[in-house]
This record gives structure tokens, sequence and C-alpha cells, in this order.
């Protein structure tokens, strides 16, 4: 039995928390192309003296380095496709990561017996986070820096708590 399109949503099943993770990326398209442009510039101004004096192999191996850089950098960017999503209602905590190749990885928790665990260091902060519940660990946040991660943390434990008191 399906529902209509128009149901709406039990109020079990309604979003406590929601949020949705992408990893920090500072270098944009634009910012690429120019540090490859400076990058290759600076390539064909080292290669052009040893061209003059003859040693070729050289800026073979300047444009081999600069064509490195390049895919090194393509590959960091195609890295940032990568999300994790947690949503969190009354009656489940769903946690589902994608990666950047968009492989999906789903578990399901129930939120009345599921834990977040937190690994903190003193002088960097959270290290780690990961929803516990009996034998099943899976770390989470772990592309946010110190300072998200415990600020995600603060947040989701309230709501998590939250949706205890509710069912209780």
């Amino acid at each position: 039995m399906t529902t209509p399109p128009n149901d709406p949503i039990s109020p079990l099943e309604a979003p406590l928390f929601e949020a949705t993770l992408h990893p920090h990326r500072s270098l944009s398209r634009n910012g690429l192309a120019w540090v490859m442009g400076f990058v290759g510039l600076v390539g064909l101004a080292v290669s052009i003296p040893f061209l003059i004096l003859g040693a070729w192999p050289i800026a073979g191996f300047m444009g081999l380095d600069v064509a490195l850089i390049y895919a090194a950098f393509r590959y960091h960017n195609a890295t940032a496709r990568a999300y994790e999503q947690i949503v969190l209602s009354q009656i489940e905590l769903l946690f589902r990561s994608v990666s950047w190749r968009g492989t999906v990885r789903e578990i399901r928790f129930n939120p009345l017996w599921t834990r977040l665990e937190k690994k903190e260091h003193p002088e960097f902060g959270i290290e780690r986070l990961a929803l516990v519940q009996g034998r099943s660990r899976v770390e989470i946040a772990s592309m946010l820096g110190p300072d998200e991660r415990a600020e995600f943390a603060a947040d989701f434990q309230e709501a998590l708590a939250r949706s205890r008191r509710w069912s209780a």
C-alpha cells in the first residue's frame, strides 16, 4: 500500500535534526586556474634556459611536474563531492555517507539506544566522533575541523537528548 504524495509526515517521522556535512575546499575553480597558470608560467620560465642550453629533458620533466600538480588538484577537488547526511527523528537515526565516486552507505540506528562517542584531546579539541549502538560503531563528521566538530557534537547531542525525552 502506498501513501498519497500529499499525505503529511507523521510526527514520529518528522526530523528533529538534519545535517549534511561536506568537506571544506578553500580553492575554487577560478582559484585553481590562477594557481595552475602561475605554476605553468614558472615551469616555462625555468624550462626555456635549459632548452637554449640543449638540456631539453629538463623541459619535459618540468612539463611533467606541472601535469602532476594539476592532476593532484583535480583529484583533491573531485573528493569534495563526498558528503555525510545525518537525519534524526523520534523513531530512527539515519546515517548516509556518499563517497566522491557516488558509493552510498546507509546505516539506521534506534535513537533510544544510540550514543555519541567523543574522543577529545586537551589541546586540539574533539578529534573523533562516532555513533555507537551495541557493537555497531560508525565514525562521523571526520571531514570537519575541531571547532566545527565541537559545534556539531553539541547540536546533535542536544537533539538526541530531545528525541529520548519525547519517546519516554
